[in-house]
């Protein structure tokens, strides 16, 4: 272990490892992840459980705002959040996320009527929205380009390994006679906070957040890390910091601020965060609402109303998800951001009025309706929430941080969860109203505004396969703002660069810009 200078007052010891520092990092990533998914599966357990919903006694409203509110902290993190990164640093933000999301979960385990358990899902939501989204722009910042569709499609992608983990809790503590039953799903909520912060002074603070602050030699230290086992000599290593440094300093002496106002400046900037934050609302409307968070009741419009039944089918569920989502992290990585995106969404809409016209079927007739009919229809829910995950899981964090460069980077984000979360707080509070109201007719809603979502991505979306965030400017500003060739070329020994020189440049370039 070595130690690596953050210019934060977050301490950090790193491994010379870059293969070991890449797999603290994902560690990290996939901790971020686990507590949203673990949060909408425990919701979708305790919805089904009687010792819960009879404790607050609940109906279909008061169902929704339990389950929604967590999105109403969600939607008030992301204001805060991409400031918070900017200012004190991407490590800092993620550790003070994950104690409010402490804070949260412990009231919420504590809750003794529905205004404490409101108020404690607005913390948690507020905590794992600093957290996520601070998480998402420091890794797509600090991983290899080589190796970030995986970095941080995974950041989402355990999700489900959360989802999992509360679908086998709630499971076992569903046959329990007493309010532990909810109450200790919540209370272990709190361990991938926990796991969070124990792991992030083991990993170095963001080169691109290091150069812009003016720690010019401790970025190159932390590029190296990342990315040649700590040799700062290494042909990768000097262009992917030349890059940054090069670019970096373009946008300053442009006047490219960190200000949330930054992003509605240009024209450029404006196409690069709607392209960019799409990705959160569009994630949200295609429809996996219903099955995060009320399955129970998406499949008793199929015909399936057994408890147990329902929470063996959240676990399955889960299995199945995070298969999926894998997959598509695979397909991101080697396919392209776009194609995965188009191939998912086309999916989504062919299951949606599949599902629709069967649990139509159901409901015309649902003593008469067979069981081939039932689980026809539970098996293309399962498909449809498989296909939500090929694409989007992986894409909600990875995609926009690479659009977006680095004066928008962390408000793009956070603007792109802002939507997600003003979105899901509408339609998590609307779906079990509109399924109890006009049961199949949701689905066939939901696949008419997907339609509208593949024809968006196919007209609006650029590839960002293969490029660092530095090298996106080519395709948004019309050239690369740094002299030096990409950094897949290097890698794969089509270009070869004069490291002294390249060297010597960046001493003269720092002297340069310290100067002014």
């Amino acid at each position: 272990m070595k130690k690596s200078p953050t210019g934060t007052w977050l301490p950090a010891r790193v491994p010379n490892s870059t293969t070991l520092l890449s797999f603290l990092l994902i560690i990290c990533s996939v901790v971020n992840s686990s507590t949203g998914g673990y949060d909408g599966s425990m919701l979708n357990g305790l919805n089904i459980l009687p010792s819960y919903t009879d404790y607050f006694t609940l109906n279909p409203a008061t169902t929704g705002l339990n389950t929604a509110s967590v999105f109403i902290g969600g939607l008030i993190g992301p204001i805060f959040a991409g400031i918070i990164a900017d200012k004190v640093g991407r490590r800092p933000a993620i550790f003070q996320g994950s104690v409010i999301t402490l804070i949260g979960v412990i009231l919420q385990t504590a809750a003794q009527n529905i205004a404490m358990f409101v108020v404690a899902r607005i913390i948690l939501g507020f905590g794992s929205a600093v957290a996520g989204i601070a998480g998402g722009v420091y890794l797509s910042e600090t991983f290899p380009s080589r190796w970030r569709a995986w970095g941080v499609g995974l950041l989402n992608d355990f999700y489900y390994v959360g989802a999992l983990i509360a679908a086998g809790i709630t499971l076992g503590t569903g046959q329990w006679q007493s309010t532990w039953a909810w109450r200790a799903p919540s209370l272990l909520q709190g361990i991938f906070s926990l796991l969070c912060i124990v792991i992030l002074p083991f990993i170095p603070e963001s080169p691109r957040w290091l150069v812009y602050q003016g720690y010019y030699e401790e970025a190159r230290v932390v590029v190296a890390q990342t990315n040649s086992n700590g040799d700062i000599s290494d042909p990768v290593a000097v262009t992917v910091y030349k890059e940054i440094l090069d670019t970096i300093t373009w946008e300053k002496k442009e006047g490219r601020t960190m200000s949330p106002i930054e992003i509605l400046k240009t024209p450029t900037s404006r196409k690069r965060v709607l392209i960019g934050m799409s990705a959160g609302p569009f994630s949200c409307i295609a429809g996996n609402i219903i099955a995060s968070y009320y399955l129970g009741s998406e499949l008793e419009t199929a015909g399936i109303t057994n408890t147990l039944d329902q929470l063996k089918a959240n676990v399955v569920l889960n299995v199945w998800c995070l298969a999926c989502c894998l997959f598509g992290t695979h397909l991101a990585a080697k396919w392209g951001r776009k194609p995965t995106a188009l191939f998912t969404e086309i999916l989504l809409v062919i299951c949606l009025f599949i599902i629709g016209g069967l649990s139509k079927m159901y409901a015309d007739d649902p003593e008469g309706a067979s069981s081939s009919l039932i689980y026809g229809d539970v098996a293309v829910m399962f498909l449809f929430q498989g296909f939500y995950s090929i694409a989007w899981t992986p894409l909600l964090y990875l995609y926009p941080p690479e659009v977006m460069n680095y004066s928008i980077r962390a408000n793009g984000l956070a603007l792109s969860q802002f939507g997600l979360n003003a979105l899901a707080l509408v339609l998590v509070f609307v779906m079990p109203i509109g399924l109890a109201n006009i049961g199949w007719k949701m689905y066939m809603i939901n696949g008419s505004w997907d339609i509208i979502v593949v024809i968006l991505i196919a007209a609006y979306w650029v590839e960002t396969k293969g490029k660092t965030l530095e090298e996106m400017d080519a395709i948004f500003e019309g050239e690369k703002h740094s002299s030096m060739p990409d950094v897949e070329q290097v890698i794969k020994g089509e270009e070869v660069i004069d490291v002294g020189k390249v060297v010597q440049q960046i001493h003269t370039d720092v002297a340069v810009v310290k100067m002014r």
